[in-house]
C-alpha cells in the first residue's frame, strides 16, 4: 500500500492511493482530515454551506453500523443536493441524527461512468474558501465533528470542540485481487 500528497500551484491538494494484492482482499483506504474553512480557530463549521452529489445515503444502526439500507435523501435533512449550511438541520428529530449525534453517514453518489467525478463542495460564507472533492469511488462519508470533545487541542493552542472541523472521506470498498489508484482530489 502506498500512499502520497501533493500540493499543486493551483491550489490543489491530491491525495493518491495505490493498493496492490495476490488475493482477494477487502481494502477500504481513506484519510480523515479536519476541514474548517473559516480558519482554525475561528469558531464551529455550522455555517458553512455543503452539496454532496448524491440522491441517497446509507442508514446506519446505533453503533453507527451501515444497516444495508440505502435510502434516498429526499424530504430528510440528509439531502445536500443544493448548497445547504452544515447546521441547518443537524438538530432536527431524525433517528439517523441521533444515532450520531449529527451526520457520520455515506453518501451513495451520482456518478455517471468512470474517472473522477465531483462528490462535494463546501464553502465557508464568510472567507470565501472552498473545497471542491473529486473521486473515482461511489460514496463519500460525511462526518460533522459530532465527537470532538476539546481533548485535541490543535495548532496555535486552539481546542477542538464540537464541531470545529468536518471531514469528507471518500468511501471505497473491494474484494476482489487489485492493483489499483484511487485518487481524490480536495
Amino acid at each position: 500500500m502506498r500512499v502520497s500528497y501533493e500540493l499543486t500551484d493551483s491550489n490543489q491538494l491530491i491525495i493518491e492511493y495505490h493498493a496492490t494484492t495476490d488475493k482477494a482482499t477487502p481494502v477500504n483506504l481513506t484519510q480523515h482530515s479536519y476541514f474548517n474553512l473559516a480558519g482554525d480557530g475561528a469558531g464551529d463549521i455550522m455555517g458553512q454551506s455543503l452539496v454532496l452529489n448524491a440522491d441517497r445515503f446509507t442508514p446506519v444502526d446505533g453503533s453507527l453500523i451501515p444497516t444495508g439500507e440505502i435510502a434516498t435523501v429526499e424530504g430528510t435533512p440528509f439531502d445536500f443536493r443544493q448548497p445547504t449550511s452544515i447546521g441547518a438541520r443537524i438538530k432536527e428529530p431524525h433517528p439517523q441524527l441521533k444515532h450520531g449525534q449529527g451526520y457520520d453517514h455515506n453518501w451513495v453518489l451520482n456518478r455517471r461512468g468512470e474517472g473522477l467525478q465531483m462528490a462535494a463542495i463546501a464553502i465557508d460564507p464568510v472567507s470565501g474558501r472552498t473545497l471542491e472533492v473529486t473521486t473515482t469511488e461511489p460514496g463519500i462519508q460525511f462526518y460533522a465533528g459530532n465527537f470532538l470533545d476539546g481533548t485535541i487541542t490543535g495548532k496555535g493552542g486552539h481546542v477542538y470542540t464540537q464541531r470545529a472541523g468536518f471531514c469528507l472521506r471518500r468511501s471505497i470498498f473491494r474484494t476482489r485481487r487489485t492493483s489499483r489508484t484511487f485518487r481524490p482530489r480536495y
